[in-house]
């Protein structure tokens, strides 16, 4: 027996001593990730039996390496995929064609290498029956990662229970510009939020299911112009500030893979920086798995290379590990001849992906078990509508107009109207499966879920970004005959509508931003925007609705912040809910009804115009934010913003100490304690929130920075004592000299919840 063989041996020593064994075109097989793994079956029926059959392509790919690395997406569907309930991969077949590919490439290995899988979970796992959640920026307005670890934890038996290595997951990106069309993939504007929640999904992923890459590194968020993979114009100072906690925080929290971002940073491409993806992340972050590219981004490269094979050789000497459906990463081997690449260093990268290989118990386990349901019951488990429950945002509550209490509305007509009422696509985001109908929930389905008793009416009232003069007629005659009046808005990033694609997956712009009807993704990969206001012809519906004097209320689903100026104007009150996943609806009706509590905060402040944008709120104290001569000063609603349904007092606030040196700080900690009480009769939600100003330091400074926060609950009358604890790197800045230190010097803190400030206390810092 071989010592790669010897299952007691450590996994580091094993992959040592196989790659030993190893010619270098098996190594650098061991590197590609080039096949579409949804092209590689067909799936057929044979007596009667569902059967896949494996494609010339995957048979070549595999002879050509002896062996395969890492397989992509065997499980995706979507329309991209062109894979559905008729020719993807369900139930127990799944498990079979897993096997089947499995077996194939074992068996066609020289040294009997087992391939890893890799499958996109960016918000959910993006195949047939996979269990999906609300996008991130939805999760985000939870403020609760408790609840994020949660929902991925099942996502993550769901997957490994697929035979999953990898799960690509969104959740580097930080939201700066909101005309991007992937502002859904992002947790929130602010870094520390972004971290807390980095951080819980990692970890909930990883407590039952596969390893985590984490992607997108970095600085995506931060385009020219909203524009996806754009410049990222800025320095190293802003991309330690608000790009790089996220990533800090996922490794911190154990994920295995770091995929690299599209855009490039001050002249140099992600995928070409060895500062980025070695100094930082493994020097610095003490990162040690693999760096993963995005999809063809290293033949991307050639546009700064001119020449393939020395893009390839680029993006390995940068740091990049294994590739993704780039053919520069197949010619490495050329490379190596060319002396543009040492075998050293190709090694290096094969050895992390053997001894995740190991790790994973692929060599003594690599098949499943031909059994078992792979559906995930939403009812059973419920994470992603609890998800969708806590991060619905309350912006607006005229004449405390929320709730419609169930008993008040019994027996009343309910019109429930608009675009996005009882479209169960528009609510789920981009990188979504087909769906079974049973799975899904509109709000249409969750207002005659949860109003039995009233006499609920439907009406379109619009196309998405169409008027059409017989559904405004007809949603008006219904309104005017109707008690209570929902109106549903917002966009979609829903690629079912006939959106062609791109080589790696991503809308494109020829035919997918509308059809005759308007009805097409608005938002997602590829839909970037210049206007963040909602389409004339829903406004319009709106404008009509209330004029029939009926008190309306506006939710608003949709994948980016946007302008709501004029629907605040013209609704009495407002909800807004980014894509809140298949149950969302259910969750819309609960917190109308106030089954629910609302509890959301605003993860991303939303601008008065789109002249405005950015309005993040961590802007540097050096300018005058959001003021122009032509628009009120500030976002419409700042971050952090949301109602509620209860009154809550707010007792005294006291720090542990108000002055204290930097090794008490680092021993102790600072702790920020306070009473709160529930005045009302329901339990409700309160979300505290620590802000630090560092009032003098020796490079800019931010006008005010998230460093803390908690979802508390509150039963009704409850008083409860909360206390939040600040850190030393709550208090540290990058120096001129680009050191992380703490400064002495006078730090304000403020504690505050629906962005109103409670109080405001001074802390000291000495030498």
């Amino acid at each position: 027996m071989k010592a790669y063989q010897d299952a007691s041996l450590a996994p580091a020593r094993r992959a040592k001593a196989l790659l030993e064994e190893m010619t270098l075109a098996e190594k650098v097989g061991q590197l590609n990730q080039r096949l579409y793994g949804f092209r590689i079956y067909e799936r057929k029926c044979v007596n009667g039996e569902d059967t896949i059959e494996l494609s010339e392509e995957f048979r070549q790919e595999v002879e050509k390496y002896s062996g395969l690395g890492v397989l992509y997406g065997l499980y995706r569907a979507d329309p991209w995929a062109d894979k559905d309930y008729e020719t993807g991969l369900t139930g127990v077949l799944s498990k079979k064609a897993y096997n089947q590919v499995q077996r194939y490439v074992l068996e066609h290995s020289r040294l009997g290498i087992p391939v890893m899988m890799s499958s996109e979970c960016p918000h959910g796992h993006q195949a047939l029956d996979g269990y999906l959640l609300p996008v991130n920026l939805l999760a985000g307005a939870t403020f609760d990662p408790a609840m994020v670890r949660a929902a991925y934890r099942v996502s993550g038996r769901q997957l490994q229970n697929m035979g999953v290595d990898f799960a690509l997951m969104s959740m580097l990106d930080v939201l700066r510009d909101p005309r991007w069309g992937r502002s859904e993939e992002c947790y929130s504007e602010d870094p520390y939020l972004s971290a807390r929640m980095a951080e819980a999904a990692v970890i909930g992923m990883q407590e039952s299911g596969p390893e985590v890459v984490a992607k997108h590194f970095a600085a995506q968020g931060e385009g020219t112009g909203g524009v996806n993979a754009s410049a990222a114009r800025i320095g190293e100072r802003e991309l330690r500030e608000i790009h790089f906690p996220p990533a800090a925080a996922a490794i911190k929290a154990g994920a295995k893979g770091i995929m690299a971002a599209y855009n490039e940073i001050d002249g140099v491409y992600c995928h070409a920086n060895r500062w980025l993806l070695n100094d930082v992340i493994r020097k610095e972050m003490g990162f040690d798995g693999i760096v993963m590219s995005d999809g063809v981004a290293i033949d991307q490269l050639d546009s700064m290379t001119g020449d393939n094979v020395v893009s390839g050789a680029l993006a390995m000497q940068s740091g990049v590990d294994v590739g993704l459906w780039d053919e520069a990463f197949g010619k490495l081997e050329e490379a190596v001849r060319r002396g543009l690449v040492k075998e050293a260093q190709i090694d290096q990268a094969v050895l992390r992906v053997l001894t995740l290989k190991f790790e994973r118990g692929l060599f003594e386990h690599p098949y499943l078990e031909e059994e078992g349901e792979i559906h995930m019951d939403y009812a059973q488990n419920p994470e992603s509508v609890q998800l969708a429950r806590e991060g619905l945002v309350i912006l607006q509550n005229k004449n405390q107009g929320l709730p419609f209490w169930e008993n008040q509305a019994s027996g009343k007509k309910i019109a429930v109207v608009g675009p996005n009422a009882d479209d169960l696509y528009n609510q789920l985001g981009d990188y979504t499966p087909p769906l079974r109908r049973d799975d899904g929930i509109t709000v249409l389905d969750g207002m005659k879920l949860i109003f039995k008793e009233s006499d609920i009416r439907f009406s379109q009232g619009c196309y998405l970004r169409k008027r059409d003069e017989n559904l405004l007629k007809e949603a008006v005659d219904t309104v005017k005959n109707s008690d209570i009046v929902i109106c549903v808005l917002g966009g979609s990033s829903s690629r079912f509508g006939g959106a062609s694609f791109d080589t790696n997956g991503a809308a494109l712009l020829d035919n997918a931003a509308a059809d005759d009807k308007g009805t097409l993704m608005d938002c997602g990969e590829g839909m970037d925007c210049s206007d963040l206001e909602l389409p004339d012809a829903q406004l319009e519906l709106l404008k009509a609705l209330k004029e029939t004097g009926k008190t309306v209320i506006a939710v608003v689903i949709c994948g980016r912040p946007l302008v709501l100026t004029q629907v605040c104007e013209l609704a009495d009150g407002v909800i807004l809910g980014f894509y809140p996943g298949p149950r969302g609806g259910q969750a819309i009706a609960e917190v109308i009804s106030g089954r629910v509590a609302p509890s959301g905060r605003l993860p991303v402040s939303l601008p008065r115009s789109t002249g405005q944008v950015p309005v993040y709120y961590n802007y540097k104290n050096s300018y005058r934010a959001m003021t122009y001569m032509d628009e009120e000063a500030g976002p419409l609603f700042p971050f952090g913003y949301g109602l509620g349904y209860g009154t809550f007092e707010w007792g005294a606030c006291s720090l542990s100490t108000e002055r204290c040196n930097v090794a008490a700080l680092e021993n102790k900690g600072l702790t920020i304690r306070f009473s709160v009480k529930n005045t009302s009769e329901r339990g409700g939600y309160i979300v505290p929130q620590i802000y630090v100003t560092d009032v003098a330091a020796s490079t800019v400074r931010r006008v005010k920075e998230l460093k803390a926060f908690q979802k508390v609950w509150l039963d009704a009358g409850q008083e409860r004592t909360v206390s939040l604890q600040l850190g030393k790197e709550a208090f540290c800045l990058w120096n001129q000299k680009m050191k992380y230190v703490a400064e002495p010097g006078v730090f304000r803190i403020e504690l505050s919840d629906s962005a109103q400030t409670i109080w405001k206390g001074e802390f000291t810092l000495c030498i």
